[in-house]
């Protein structure tokens, strides 16, 4: 004969209050507001509710019923490795999680591959509020942001009518390194950037392509290096831009291998982050070129590496741009009207950046 099982259900929030004697809202607020209860009466509540096996509020119904999520959604329009493999990114999300832990928020990664056009994780995302971090402009997650009832705030790129923002002026901070390059007599420059669009192109970037580029950043860091060469004479269209869609150094190596394969007077690499300079170092290292005597070469971001290698760079401060991100969307004040927070910059003059060599100087390239 079969002996029957008796399965002992968990207690609820009513079971325990009743056991208690106390009401609902009590061992509520054991949990949610500590502080309406004295000390012995919470203690009481919690030692019950571990032998009654009562498990706690249920996140998902208070929810529901409070309509808050108690967390801020971060859209990487990357892989999730990406936000912890990349230097600069990875200051980003530092500094977004110290004003998420300085308001009592949670933090959620909405990852979305830059390849793969899928627009549910956004939909899905439980969160009470978005940080957009540099998309392009006509990114499809980031019109599923933009079309959730919950205030947006988007970092770097693209300007959104509307739409909170945090950034620095990309033109005015490349426009210094150009400045610098142009003051040493450099005329023979070669560009290394990021992707410009969601389309991988990774060769060269023509005249059209950098003009209707879809990543904010790119194309005014481009715009401004096109003018400033300009004004000194050169002819940007003929400027060798190379581009590259992943954000690697192993990409500013065969990026700086691409372009000096095809032209050989380069005399300066500009490239518009520090991860691409540090692969054209990789590359110049490789050819037995001398930098800065053969090549200068320069970068963007100011992140560690880059200062150990003495790289030129122009730095951004990457930790508070995630931090003013995080304070803006938490702050519910002026919501109203979009607000704008624009950070400085740095420009950083290392050690490979000089004159560009002479005709009777010996190239020790191949």
């Amino acid at each position: 004969m079969a002996r029957s099982m008796h399965v002992r259900r968990p207690a609820t929030l009513a079971s325990l209050a009743a056991e208690l004697g106390v009401s609902r809202t009590t061992v509520s607020n054991a949990y949610n507001r500590p502080d309406q209860l004295s000390p012995e009466l919470r203690r009481r509540v919690l030692e019950t509710a571990r032998r009654l096996g009562y498990p706690g509020p249920d996140p998902v119904a208070r929810s529901l019923r409070t309509r808050k999520a108690g967390a801020v959604g971060l859209l990487l329009t990357e892989n999730l490795s990406y936000a912890f493999r990349d230097p600069a990114a990875l200051a980003f999300l530092e500094g977004v999680a110290l004003a998420c832990e300085g308001a009592g928020q949670g933090l959620h990664l909405v990852p979305v591959n830059p390849e793969r056009e899928d627009i549910t994780a956004v939909h899905r995302a439980g969160v009470d509020g978005f940080i957009v971090y540099s998309v392009p402009d006509d990114d499809p997650h980031l019109a599923a942001v933009l079309s959730r009832p919950v205030p947006t705030v988007v970092c770097d790129q693209p300007r959104v009518e509307g739409v909170d923002r945090v950034g620095i002026d990309d033109r005015a901070a490349i426009a210094q390194l150009a400045q610098r390059l142009i003051t040493l007599g450099h005329r023979k420059v070669g560009v290394l950037c990021m992707r410009l669009a969601r389309d991988r192109n990774d060769g060269f970037a023509a005249i059209d392509r950098q003009r209707t580029a879809h990543f904010h950043v790119q194309k005014a860091r481009l715009a401004a290096l096109n003018e400033a060469f300009s004004a000194a004479g050169v002819d940007w269209a003929g400027v060798p831009v190379v581009e590259r869609f992943d954000h690697s150094q192993a990409s500013g190596a065969s990026a700086a291998a691409q372009l000096l394969d095809k032209h050989r007077d380069v005399t300066a690499l500009i490239c518009t982050s520090d991860i691409l300079a540090l692969g054209a170092l990789a590359e110049a290292k490789r050819r037995a070129l001398r930098v800065p005597q053969d090549l200068s070469i320069t970068g963007f971001d100011g992140i560690a590496d880059a200062e150990r290698a003495g790289l030129t760079t122009v730095r951004q401060p990457m930790l508070d741009k995630g931090r003013a991100a995080g304070t803006l969307l938490l702050d519910t004040v002026d919501r109203g009207r979009p607000r704008e927070i624009t950070l400085p910059t740095e420009l950083i003059v290392g050690s490979t950046s000089a004159q560009p060599r002479t005709a009777e100087e010996r190239w020790f390239g191949p």
